[in-house]
């Protein structure tokens, strides 16, 4: 009983202290926060992704809630300053922790969580492991994170009504990651990628390269009179964005590609695939590696 008060009271006290996330108003009831370009290694605070709502007449969808419990509330502190109506979505466009982590900030409120059909077994497999980096990463800030699976999963597509207000959500085949949501907002024409897009970030690669490329041919022709990328600033020009995006994942496959024909090893490779594109991207040397540790020996068995 000692035990259960201590929680509640220190749940209390955290919902007490939450400073509200600044927020951008992207277009009419669409709010983003845009998350800072930090690392998972150095100087991380759970706050990297871009995270926000939607306002319709009736409801609020929460899109993606951040790295922590921390995180999580203070975005809805910033939520409850702009409106009082019921939060019944809280949707994660895929697993990574950054933007999943601030589901457990959202429980009480009573939401659907929604999300891909196979991010549950995301979240299952790597549940600990993410737990524990985050403990590592955060220490005392880290508490009351913890993964909260979806109660209602999108295996193609789904349209959710906020009142006098809709979003489109679509579940995609293995690209950024194997459980990749979108959202688009038919009301205002805002699309939210997730990490299927990033702009200024050096995109990081957790599913199949050339599926992600197939994935971008597909989000250019979605309509969207605004973007929201996973990492970095909305943008109106969703087309370069992409372009952009793509210039750096072609250079990677090729250059691996290469590398691979030629007998170099990983190691080296690390240092010169997709050297083209330094300069062009922020996190670049340390994400770069991380996308050759992941491709170089999937490429080898093509």
């Amino acid at each position: 009983m000692r035990r259960l008060l201590w929680l509640l009271l220190a749940m209390l006290a955290a919902q007490v202290s939450a400073a509200p996330l600044p927020l951008e108003q992207v277009a009419p009831g669409v709010y983003v926060h845009i998350g800072q370009h930090k690392d998972f290694e150095e100087g991380y605070d759970g706050d990297i992704a871009n995270i926000g709502f939607v306002v319709g007449s009736d409801a609020v969808a929460v899109v993606d809630t951040g790295g922590s419990y921390a995180v999580g509330m203070a975005l809805k502190e910033a939520l409850r300053k702009i409106t009082s109506l019921p939060i019944r979505y809280v949707i994660n466009t895929h697993v990574h922790p950054d933007h999943v982590f601030g589901n457990a900030a959202f429980v009480e409120d009573g939401p659907r969580f929604i999300g891909h059909a196979r991010l549950s077994e995301a979240m299952a497999v790597r549940g600990d492991v993410y737990s524990r980096n985050l403990k590592k990463q955060l220490g005392s800030v880290a508490d009351h994170s913890r993964l909260v699976a979806p109660n209602e999963t999108v295996q193609d597509r789904l349209t959710l009504d906020l009142g006098r207000r809709k979003l489109e959500l679509r579940a995609w085949p293995n690209a950024h990651t194997n459980n990749d949501l979108s959202v688009f907002d038919t009301a205002s024409g805002t699309l939210w990628t997730g990490d299927l897009l990033f702009i200024e970030r050096t995109p990081s690669i957790d599913g199949d390269i050339k599926g992600w490329l197939a994935a971008m041919d597909a989000l250019d022709k979605l309509p969207a009179v605004a973007t929201v990328p996973g990492h970095g600033p909305v943008t109106r020009d969703k087309h370069q964005a992409v372009m952009r995006q793509r210039a750096y994942l072609d250079a990677l496959l090729r250059d691996v590609r290469g590398s691979i024909r030629q007998g170099t090893g990983m190691l080296e490779t690390m240092e010169t695939a997709a050297g083209s594109e330094r300069g062009r991207w922020q996190l670049f040397d340390v994400v770069n590696r991380r996308n050759v540790n992941a491709l170089y020996p999937a490429l080898e068995w093509e």
